[in-house]
Parts: C-alpha cells; structure tokens; sequence
C-alpha cells in the first residue's frame, strides 16, 4: 500500500506475511504503467466528455417527463460508439419500450410493482433549484417482492429503472397530489443508450483512505499459560497454576516492550495478538479497543505484489488515472525479503490481512461510485493537507459543511416538533429524573428515539448488579455447580434494548448482528469489559421478502452518503437527521408521495423508512460501464489423478441437469479449460459441427489460442456445450499423464475472463506440479499429531495471491473444488479464492466408487452452487455512527480502501466480519446504528444496492455491557481472530490467547460483584455459555492438538472460519446432539406441509449417550447417528430397515424412506436440518463399540480426551487463573 501523501516513502525492504482470510488481500497498490481495460471495480480511464452533452444522445428519442440533465450534473457520458461494443460484439443493449402501466397487483409470489406517472412538471409548484438538471419522477417505484428464495433468480424480471438524475435531487412537484395515479410499469422506461462512466464528481470521491483505527502499541498481557504450554495438552485431575503470567512484548523487529500497565492487566483479546510496533500510527488520544485488537494478526501483510510482478494498476480511481502522472508518493513498492524496522513502520499505514488501510494513495473508482464516507476521514498522520472534495452530482447543490463534529446536544437524532404529527417527533427531549423504566426491563437505560416515545434521564442509566430487579442475562451463575447450562432449544440471538417500535424496525440478526447489543459509552468501559466488538455480517443471504425500491431518487446523507433508514429524524417534513453524522438534509419533493397509501407529505411512512433491509434497483450513477453479462468458466484437472478419482463424471452430468438454470439472461456465456501438463481450450463457436479441441503445450507463456470463440453465448451454442460435456468423461479415459500444471491454466483463465470478469470454477485433485505457481510437499504425517509446533499454515508462494489480487481486479472470482486423496497444500491454493472473493469446496479421499458419501455431497453441492443466485462486480461499504471505527475484516475479498470492499463475486452462503473500536465519547447519544450497503451487478444484469442497518442502544455502566452480550457472535469473532493469529505467530499462541479471553472477562465480571468466593467462578447469564464455547473451538480441527489431524484438513476448518456465516459456523464449533428414537409430534413445527419434530439438544457428553437409545449429532458438514448397543429393534428396522443392532452394516451413510412412522419422523427432521445450507452434510450410522465411533466421540466437547480437557477440568483452570 502506497504511504499518504506526504509521509516518507516506504522502505525497500518491506515484506508481509501472508495470511489465510479476511482483508488480507488489502491494498495492492497501483503503480505505473498503461492502464487496464475498462472494468466495473478497478479504476479505468475517463471517458471524454462531450461539451454540452445530455443525457441521451441525438440519435434517440425522449422518454415523456425525461429532462435533459442541467450542468449541475458532474458525470461525463461516453459518446455514442464507446459503449456500443464494449464486450467485444456479444454485449447488445437491448431496446426498452414504455408500457402502458397496469392498476391491477401481481399475485403473491411475485414482485408488486407501487408506482405512479406523473405529468410535466407544474410551474407553480417548481423552483429554479428543482429542477435544475432534474429528471422527472416519472419511474419512481416501489416494489415489494415475497417469494420463495428459490425462485430468487426470476426477482430480476422486474424493471430497472435508470436514471441519470442523483440520488440527492429535489424534484419539482405540483402543489398538490391529486392527479397521481398509482400504476405498475412492467419494463423499463429508458432507451437502449450509453451508460455514463464514473461519475466525476461524486462527493469526496477525491480524498485519500487511510486507516482511522490507529493502534498504538501498549502492553499487552502475554498468553495466560506458562512458557511450557502443556496445560491444555497434558491435563490432569487440578491443573496446577502456571507461573507468572505477565511476561514481556515481542515487537516485529524483536525489541520487547514492558508488559506492565498502570491501568491494570489489558484485555483477554490482547492475548490473542502481540500488538506490534508496526501498528498504524494514532488518530486519537482514545485507548483502543485491546479485546478487538488482540487476536488481530500483525500489520505486516504482503498488500503489493512482488517486485518481479506487474502491479495491478486498478487501485487508481478512474478521474486520477487519467489525468495525474505517477508521482513518487503513488509508486508500488517493491517486497524485498527482509522485515520493515518498527520505526518505519510507526510512520505509515500498514496494511494487515485484516486492517484497513487504503489501497491506494488515490481513491478508487467505487469509492466515488458509492459515496465515500465522512469528510474527515482523512488520518490524522498525513502530513500533507487533504484535496477538497470533488462536486456533489446534485443538480441543486447546496453548501457542504465541513467535517461534521459530534454533536453536542442531548440527543443526536434532532428535537421533535410539538405540532408535528407523531411520526416526526423522533426525539423528545429526556424527562427529569423521576421517571421510571418499563416493567420488562427493570433497571435498564430506556430509550425513546422514535415515534413519541419518552426517555428517562441519565440518571437511571447504571444498574447495580446487586440490585433487586435485574435482568436474567445479568444473573449470576455459579459455572462449576450449574452443570445444565446448556438450554434444550436452539440459542437465539439477543434482543437490543431498543423501544417496541424500533425492535419492529431493526436489522434480522441473520443479516446482522454485533457481540455487544449494548454498546460501551467510551473505549475505557470497553477495554475494563474485556470484551471484543465487533459485526457479523450475512449481507446476500437468501430472503423470501425483500423489499425493493425502483426510483430514480435514492435518498442518502449528502455528508456521509448514508441511505436513508429507519432510524433516522425527521425534523419537520422538509428535512432529515442522518443517524450516523448527524448532518441535516433536505427532503427530495419526489420522497414525500407514499405510493404505497398513495398519500402526500408523510415520508416517515416511505418503505424505505419503515424497512431496515431493502434493495434498490440502481441507476447509471452506479455504473462504471454497462452491466457485465453473466460469465462462467470451467478449469478441470483431467490428469491421472483425477480421471480415477471419477469426478469428472459427477460434474458434467450435474452442467448437463443445470445448463439451463444458470443465473443469467440472453447474453450468458460459458467455456471450458482442461490441463493436465498442457492446456486445452475448447471452441465451442456457434456453427460448428462439433466441437473442437486446441493445445497449447507451452506453459512458460500461455497463449490463448483463438480469443473470441473460447466464451461463448451459452443459449447460442448449447448444443456443442451438450456434445462436449457428454464426450469429457471419456475423453481422457486413457491418459498416463500425471503431473499438473494449475498455475499455467489459471493465467490462461485469467487472460480469457479479464475483459469481462465473470466467475472461474477451477477443480484440482493433486498437487500442482508443473510451471508457474509448482508446489512441494510440505506435510510432515509423523507431526499431525504434535502438541507442540503446527507449520506451513501459511503459503509456501504469493503466485495464487498475486493472481487473485490480478483476478479481483478484473472483477473476476477463483472458486476452488479440491478433491484430493492425498496433501494438496490447501493452505497456498486458497489464496486463489480468497483474495478473489470465491469460495473452497473441499472432499478429502475422493473417490467416486470407493467414496460414495463423498461423491454424493459432491453432486448435492454442485447442484446449489451452479443454480443458487450470483452477484457480479460487487462493492460493500460499512458505515458506522461517528465515534466508532472500523479496523479489521474477515472474509474473503480485497480491500480497497478504509471501509470499502470489492467482491469480484457475492453469494448468499458468504459470510464477512468486523472488528471495532471506539475513537471518540459516545456520550452525546443514546443509539449508534451501523449500515452495510452492497452494490452489485446481478445475474440479470440489473445494477443492484442491498442495504442493511443495525440500530443498538449505547450504555454507561459496566453492567449494562454484559447484559447484552451475544456470545455466539462474539465466539464467532474470536475465531476468525485466533485463525490470523494462528497464521501469524503460531497455533499454541491463539489457543492459548483464546484461553486468556475466557479469564479476563470472567475476571473482569468478578471484579464487579461483591461477596463472592473466590473458589466459585461467577459468570452472568448472557456469557455462561462463552467458557464451553471457547473450549470447543480448542477441541476443533482448526486449533486442536494432540489429536491426528491432516494439514489440509486442519486449514480447511480454518478457512471455513473466515467465510462461513454465523448460523452455520456455530454448528461447526458447537454440533447439536438429539435423541431420536423418540421422536414425538408435540411441540412439532410445520414446515410446506410437512410436520418437524423438535427433539430437546442435548449437551455433549457420553453421559447423555444410552445403549438403549439412538442419537443424531448435528456438525454443520457432517451428520452422526449413534445407534446405542441395546437399542429397541422395533426403531431400527422402522427407521434403518435392518431387522436387528447385529445387521447393521459397518458403513452405512442413507436411510431408507420406509413407510413407518418413526421414518417418516426422522426423515422429516434431517431434511428439515439439511435445508438451506451451504455444504451438503455427509451422513453416518455409527455403531456402539464399531471402530468408526473415535470421530464421533471427538466431538463430545464435554469429555475430556487425552490431549484435551473436560468442560469441568477446563472450568477448573478458568478458575485457577482468575485466582492468581
């Protein structure tokens, strides 16, 4: 990453370690050279801007109510021809016919279209400022789609409603609303035309990116266990108390930095990282977040692509490339193979895996396509002052003020008018002090931000722990007594403790959800809770209601460029509060028509207000150039290795079933590659016979052998691609090549895909062992089961890295399907789809006939990912209310600059993480509210914006902090962080800093509750679950040790961490165990007709196993049903179909759909759990005392095992370390 203006130039010698997730991928920088073909993500060249152009050229006609666009408007629109064959002939801008609009509403099901046309613009009821470049409101929509999410693809028929005008405009309207007519429109109203480039003058779209989370480095506690590290390996009965354990900080460059803190031991997650001198260089005199930043992973992360590498020039935004040379501030540096000293890494933004820093010393195209953030986001250690921001594109501009400060008045979300209707007195002054809070929540801060609700005073705000009515997530339990703290339903995520009203309106804790539900006042309450902050995100998730928004105004923040949101203020009816900068903005004349009531002059009851997650259908503001088409490319293994592994078979007949269920529309396109130690590309062009093979055998220097019939329109030529995936299975039936040349194929993917982007499936079964990106083995099998030291967690080369980086800035994803018998160094391969925004799909011992549970979850999975719906091009902005900052990510994509990234692809299985901390006092306000927003292309190729806002209360008091703790997403935190950590420094440091988290916010807890023992380990209700799940995580593949556990395997678990979302990754830390050979009707749910048992769970122990019974263990991938010795035979022969325990067969992975009622149960409730999941779980019958039963009593977390702790042994340590 390029150093901020002004700051001195990066030493030759920078090098970073490579890491496995998250923003690892952040900040290739752009360096120089020619610019890159025009693409949607990275930066291109600016078009030309015609003088006095419009918004449609001469040779087309104007839609009725269109106006041309006035000079207020900064966007530059290409000429005619510079769109028109942009992809290269096969891209067609198909005419769009206005319609007449029907009044009558679609069926359930599908997509209801609310709209109105509307005339000319009156003159009595415009101004001069109106109309200034506007366009009219003709096409605003609203559209409320309910369907099932499988038929998600056929949302996209629905009209697209583009616009030129911005999202900030004022529209001219009558006085009055009489003539509205409510109307559904059923295509889109725009002529085939040009689409604009960036545009130009999107606010602060010129400012540099540079971390705001400035960590600085403090003493941290070190990890909790001795040096000897054996207390977790070698348990015993009592584990004794390790010696000291404060010891002192080892910085990057080896000088050590004392420990000790006049403020007390810092925070559990402190463990979990060793703060590194190479932090980023402070923004504030605010303590940060130690919990967030412990598991973090150093900053020094491999962000540039090495010396001998091109750089990917698309960091560049598209105005800057054009028009700036490179200065010597905006050059790459090249990665040489020695450390930066700390002091020069004190002076500049390093970037980490996860850190934002900018990608660039210049903003990038997206970051003006989408809005920038604050306009003082700038760091504070630029020495250099910042440009001024570039124009707002509103015809109407109006003055900007400068960086907005906080607010200081009580309440930030605005004084309500007291002759205002009750839906624009938002925020009501606080009472005095002698109200009281409501029964529900004795005790609790009361807040009342949204219609007419009353606010208590400060005053009440603490809540003593000794106090008589407390809340049951603050009440004490006693760990090491209440051995049933494991509830029998499923833990659900807790609710903030927000007004009724704004309960209704907040974000699904499905989509969003944070580890504190109440948020600390200041980062000092935080650091003494020793608890980590953080989001989860699941932002594409699979929605059966989404809401979605055709109109040609989006409303935003004109500061921050929030999207409007529930949890906004409206002042009077003409303005709004942003709930994020507090800035007051004008309300658009178009957003005050409700077209749902068909009213006028109530925009509080706007969909877009009454709707934390909604969709907008976006317009050519959003768009860099046309909307991709939707392309997919095969790269297949046909060597040796993979032609007997059988999966060739699988794939082509699951292409064959699915060709025509592919996301996309009439310009979707396909192509295959094959490699073995050659590459062969198949021309599939429309009008052959058949079709034809072409080698290239020279891998130094991929070629591609005819550019333009390699990718092919899928309905033009499906025949040939039917021919051809009939004939793959057999055509390398013969073949005695071994070796495999991956690296080879995947430039030639790259070269084929880069001038559209698209999505690249790559399927490898062995080692890569030819050309470019060629690795060794690296396994050591005599060491899987080592206690001491696990290596190679991380890449033996950048070649994958810097090919996704190359990848991502083509807006192209790598996904990887690796079925190997044998190590394949998945811990280097990954990096292909990590830094590319692709997912992994991984099948150990792959076979297709002496692996059939293999093969069918291959064909299960295949069928959900050719067929579930696909994201293109797609950015992500998180923003967060003004005093809280964002400073590392988990998942898998690139970041392009603070709080900004780019997913080549997105899907709905895809899950992301957050790191926060709190920059300044969030005394002045009594919510803090974040909000995603995800712009992408879809399969239609429809310009899309999902938005997502998450409100939550903020507190003073130590108290009010653990009551609102979500342990699960905060588990779910400190996995992905002990997987960078354990990449970064070694194993045996996360799990012991996983360790320390347990002790310090238990200790933290204790040090809050008066006359307790100090034998007994107190925890409150809402973390009495955090100690057994941090001990399942040191039992799971990723960090356990002790126990025989393959490399591959071992870095997969790690990899699901990073990109797994929260629902899913809980099962894979904490299975669920059920007994079902009980299965009864009552308490049921139903389900499309169909009747769910829902057994009690279990806690994971052999003590709740009986030979008598037979129990379904649920492991997120994996399904386990134990079948006891003397269980009934009566459930055996209904549910298994064998008559007795005896001829139950070793192997057994189905169960029969017998017509009993035990099958028709059991069936039911495991289908039900196999719904929606994003891998196919494998099946196993387990027999009592069958050798096969050793995995599934590895997953009994309670048991102690003979490298692992019991949970009562565990509980045991937890106490003694708080003790010391």
């Amino acid at each position: 990453m390029s150093a901020p203006a002004g700051s001195p130039p990066r030493a030759a010698g920078a090098r970073s370690q490579p890491k496995l997730g998250g923003a690892a991928a952040s900040g290739a920088a752009a360096g120089p050279g020619p610019a890159p073909p025009p693409q949607n993500g990275p930066a291109q060249n600016q078009m030309p801007v015609p003088s006095a152009y419009e918004l449609y050229s001469q040779s087309y006609s104007i839609p009725s109510g269109h106006h041309f666009q006035g000079p207020g408007k900064m966007t530059s629109l290409p000429l005619d021809g510079q769109c028109g064959d942009y992809y290269s002939g096969f891209y067609t801008a198909s005419t769009q016919n206005a319609v007449t609009p029907k009044t009558t509403h679609q069926p359930p099901g599908a997509e209801q279209v609310y709209g109105r046309l509307l005339p000319a613009p009156h003159s009595a009821g415009s101004t001069p400022e109106c109309f200034q470049g506007a366009a009219s409101p003709a096409s605003h929509l609203y559209v409320s789609a309910s369907q099932p999410s499988s038929s998600f693809v056929n949302h996209y028929s629905g009209p697209a409603m583009y616009s030129a005008s911005s999202s900030a405009v004022s529209q001219g309207f009558p006085s009055t609303c009489g003539h509205y007519a409510v109307s559904t429109v059923s295509n889109a109203v725009y002529p085939s035309v040009s689409y604009p480039s960036l545009p130009a003058g999107e606010p602060y779209g010129q400012q540099m990116f540079t971390s705001q989370n400035a960590s600085t480095v403090r003493p941290v506690r070190d990890n909790s266990f001795s040096s000897q590290n054996t207390a977790l390996s070698r348990p015993s009965p009592l584990p004794p108390p390790p010696p000291q354990q404060y010891h002192q900080q080892h910085s990057l460059s080896g000088y050590s930095i004392p420990s000790w803190s006049a403020s007390g031991p810092p925070s559990a997650q402190d463990n979990l990282i060793r703060n590194h001198a190479g932090s980023l260089p402070p923004a504030n005199n605010n303590p940060t977040n130690t919990v967030a930043d412990s598991l973090s992973c150093p900053v020094t992360q491999n962000v540039q692509p090495p010396k001998s590498s091109p750089v990917v020039s698309t960091a560049v935004s598209a105005a800057s490339s054009a028009r700036l040379p490179p200065t010597a501030n905006h050059l790459v540096e090249p990665v040489a193979s020695v450390t930066q000293p700390s002091e020069l890494l004190q002076q500049k933004g390093i970037d980490s895996s996860s850190t934002t820093s900018s990608a660039s010393p210049l903003p990038n195209s997206y970051d003006a396509l989408e809005g920038g953030g604050y306009p003082d986001m700038l760091s504070s250690s630029a020495s250099s002052p910042a440009p001024d921001p570039a124009p707002e594109p509103d015809p109407s501009p109006a003055p900007v003020p400068t960086a907005p400060q906080p607010s200081k008045v009580a309440k930030p979300f605005g004084y309500g008018y007291p002759t205002l209707q009750p839906g624009y007195q938002n925020a009501a002054a606080p009472l005095h002090s002698g109200g009281q809070p409501s029964p529900g929540y004795s005790g609790f801060q009361q807040y009342a931000q949204y219609p007419g609700m009353n606010q208590l005073s400060s005053s009440l705000g603490g809540l003593s722990l000794q106090s008589a009515a407390q809340p049951e997530s603050l009440r004490p339990v006693n760990l090491t007594q209440e051995r049933n703290i494991l509830p029998v339903t499923p833990v659900l995520a807790p609710v903030p403790n927000l007004n009724l009203e704004l309960k209704k309106l907040n974000c699904s804790p499905d989509s969003f959800r944070c580890t504190l539900t109440n948020i600390p006042q200041t980062q000092a309450l935080l650091t003494k809770a020793k608890l980590p902050l953080g989001l989860l995100l699941h932002p594409f998730r699979d929605l059966t209601q989404l809401p979605v928004i055709t109109s040609n105004t989006i409303v935003r923040c004109r500061s921050c460029r929030t999207y409007i949101n529930p949890f906004v203020s409206f002042i009077d009816q003409r303005r709004w509060k942003c709930n994020l900068c507090y800035r007051v903005n004008d309300v658009p004349e178009e957003f005050m028509y409700n077209p749902l009531t068909r009213s006028y002059g109530e925009p509080h009851k706007r969909p877009e207000v009454q709707n934390s997650t909604v969709e907008f259908i976006a317009s050519s503001d959003y768009m860099l150039r046309p909307p991709q088409p939707a392309v997919y490319l095969f790269v297949l293994d046909v060597s040796h290795n993979a032609v007997e592994a059988g999966y060739l078979t699988i794939l082509c007949q699951s292409l064959l079933e699915n060709l025509d269920k592919l996301p996309g529309d009439s310009r979707t396109r396909i192509g295959f590659v094959t490699f073995d130690s050659t590459i062969h590309f198949y021309n599939l062009q429309d009008g052959l016979s058949q079709p034809q093979m072409l080698i290239v055998s020279d891998i130094d220097d991929v070629f591609l052998p005819t550019p333009d019939s390699l990718l092919v329109n899928l309905h033009e030529s499906k025949e040939l691609i039917k021919d051809l995936l009939n004939a793959l299975p057999n055509m390398f039936t013969n073949t005695r090549e071994t070796h495999s040349a991956l690296g080879p194929a995947l430039q030639a993917a790259f070269k084929l895909m880069s001038p559209t982007g698209g999505r690249v499936s790559v399927f490898q079964t062995q080692l890569p062992s030819l050309g470019a990106g060629l690795l060794q083995s690296r396994e050591d099998p005599n060491q899987r089961s080592s206690t001491k030291v696990v290596q190679h967690l991380g890449p033996a080369t950048d070649f994958y890295k810097k090919l996704a980086l190359d990848c991502s800035g083509q807006q192209t994803a790598v996904d990887l399907f690796l079925l190997s018998s044998q190590y394949s160094d998945l811990s280097s391969l990954a990096c292909m789809s990590k830094y590319s925004a692709g997912c992994i799909y991984y099948y150990p011992s792959f076979h297709s006939t002496h692996n059939p549970s293999q093969a069918e979850k291959l064909q299960n999975e295949l069928k959900r990912y050719l067929t579930r719906k696909i994201g293109f091009e797609a950015v992500m902005r998180i923003r967060c209310t003004k005093g809280l900052s964002m400073h590392t990510f988990h998942g898998n994509f690139f970041v392009r600059s603070t709080d900004l990234l780019s997913l080549a692809n997105i899907n709905p299985d895809a899950g992301f993480a957050v790191q926060l901390s709190i920059e300044e006092s969030l005394a002045d306000t009594s919510l803090v509210c974040f909000q995603t927003a995800l712009l992408y292309t879809s399969s239609k190729g429809e310009r899309r914006i999902r938005v997502h806002t998450l409100c939550l209360p903020v507190v003073s008091s130590l108290a009010d902090v653990y009551a609102g703790v979500d342990v699960q997403a905060a588990i779910c935190l400190l996995a992905n962080m002990a997987v960078d950590r354990s990449i970064s420094t070694s194993l045996s440091d996360a799990r012991d800093a996983l360790v320390n988290a347990v002790v310090d916010s238990l200790s933290a807890y204790s040090s809050t509750v008066s006359n307790i023992q100090h034998s007994v380990l107190i925890a409150p209700s809402s973390l009495k679950l955090f100690p057994l799940y941090v001990l399942a995580l040191l039992k799971q593949k990723a960090f356990r040790t002790g126990t025989s556990t393959r490399l591959d395997d071992r870095v997969y678990a790690m990899c699901q961490i990073k990109c797994q979302p929260l629902v899913h990754l809980m099962k894979m830390i904490h299975p669920n165990l059920y007994r079902i050979d009980r299965l009864m009707d009552e308490g049921a749910i139903h389900v499309n007709d169909r009747v769910v048992p829902q057994p009690p769970i279990q806690k994971l122990s052999a003590e709740k196993l009986t030979r008598e019974g037979a129990f379904l263990m649920d492991c997120g991938c994996v399904f386990y049903i134990w079948v006891g010795k003397s269980c009934d035979n009566t459930f055996i022969e209904d549910v298994l179909g064998y008559p007795n325990f005896a001829s139950i067969p070793q192997k057994m992975t189905h169960l029969p759909e017998l017509d009993t009622l035990s099958s028709e149960r059991t069936i039911s409730f495991i289908t039900w759990l196999r719904d929606s999941r994003p891998l196919s779980p494998v099946l196993y019958v387990v027999k009592d005392e069958s050798p096969a039963k050793t995995e599934f009593f590895q997953h009994l977390i309670e048991d102690r095992t003979e490298a692992a702790f019991s949970y009562y042994e565990f509980l045991l340590h937890i106490q003694q370390q708080i003790c010391k």
